[in-house]
């Protein structure tokens, strides 16, 4: 195939995806999945290059990693992360976003939109994961599972560790340059900032709800995830669903 026929099938997958600034990879993945195009994951590199179209959120960096860890896990279920972060809006000044993420596939198990981002609030997208994958919100349901998180006043109250000991769920701090930190909460955040957040001008609390309930939706069903073999993370689910009753 020619570059420019190779090109062409390039600028129709990056129009057709609902995701901003996405990497070469995912359009290389896509391509062979989608398309049946066959090609070098460098040359489309090479390309997207040469043509400006690689992402603006990418930056190179030289700096060495700090451990050769894993934050990821086997099996869904054994640890979640969760991370807040904070959103503008012009009737209601500043605001919070909560949420909780599947250390094994990536997926946001729960969200939570707020005015005030206290210890109450950071808990709302845990229950709203254990209602969703234990059943309940009962005491001792989510036995075995473990919650990363950093140290913000919100998860070092009493309130927020109490109610985690209530549901049987073992707090897990982060460390500064370790492998066991918050980064899989963390890069959700900023997949949702970049995706759903930056560039918009939000009049209130109840559109930044909105923007992101759709977004996770749109996330856990069709973004590509790279460790999970470029699959999105209902998808690798499903698929250990599908691999645990064989």
């Amino acid at each position: 195939m020619s570059d420019e026929r190779l090109l062409e099938y390039v600028r129709a997958d990056l129009k057709r995806t609902p995701f901003l600034g996405e990497g070469y990879r995912k359009v290389w993945a896509r391509l062979r999945v989608l398309d049946g195009v066959r090609v070098g994951r460098k040359r489309v590199l090479r390309l997207m290059r040469e043509h400006q179209l690689l992402s603006p959120h990418r930056r190179s960096s030289n700096e060495p990693k700090p451990h050769d860890g894993t934050i990821t896990t086997d099996a869904p279920n054994v640890l979640w992360g969760t991370d807040g972060a904070r959103v503008f809006t012009v009737e209601d000044g500043w605001g919070w976003v909560f949420v909780a993420v599947e250390h094994f596939n990536a997926e946001c198990v729960g969200y939570h939109v707020c005015k005030q981002g206290d210890r109450f609030a950071a808990l709302e997208p845990l229950a709203m994961g254990l209602v969703e994958h234990y059943g309940s919100v009962a005491a001792g349901v989510a036995r075995g599972l473990a919650v990363r998180m950093d140290h913000g006043t919100q998860y070092l109250s009493d309130h927020f560790l109490n109610q985690l000991r209530f549901w049987g769920i073992a707090p897990s701090f982060a460390f500064v340059a370790e492998p066991e930190t918050n980064g899989v909460a963390e890069r959700f955040n900023r997949t949702l900032k970049e995706q759903a957040i930056y560039g918009r001008v939000f009049a209130n609390l109840d559109e930044v709800r909105a923007a992101v309930a759709a977004f996770v939706r749109r996330y856990n069903a069709e973004w590509l995830v790279e460790k999970l073999g470029f699959r999105s993370p209902l998808e690798a689910r499903a698929g250990f669903v599908v691999h645990m009753a064989a």
